[in-house]
């Protein structure tokens, strides 16, 4: 799986949360999907007082990049002859 459209575009701390939000829906069991959004807005919690520019680019790049990775890693879990 590829990342979602508009991964690209993310550039403030919101528009990632609500990325990430878009990518739990993608995944493929409500379970699944409720535990990546509870990992998600923990994730916010932590960084909420994140006010430097540089570190905050940082953590939305690397959050994409960890989306990336587990809808690429359902998605082979997922594959015909996988399970």
């Amino acid at each position: 799986m590829a990342p979602l459209p508009g991964a690209e575009l993310v550039q403030t701390p919101l528009q990632l949360y609500r990325y990430l939000l878009r990518c739990c829906r993608q995944l493929p069991t409500k379970g699944i999907q409720e535990h990546y959004k509870h990992a998600v807005r923990q994730g916010f919690r932590v960084h909420s007082d994140e006010d430097n520019p540089e570190r905050i680019l940082q953590i939305i790049k690397r959050a994409i990049e960890d989306a990336d990775w587990i809808m690429n890693k359902v998605s082979a879990c997922l594959a015909p002859g996988m399970m």
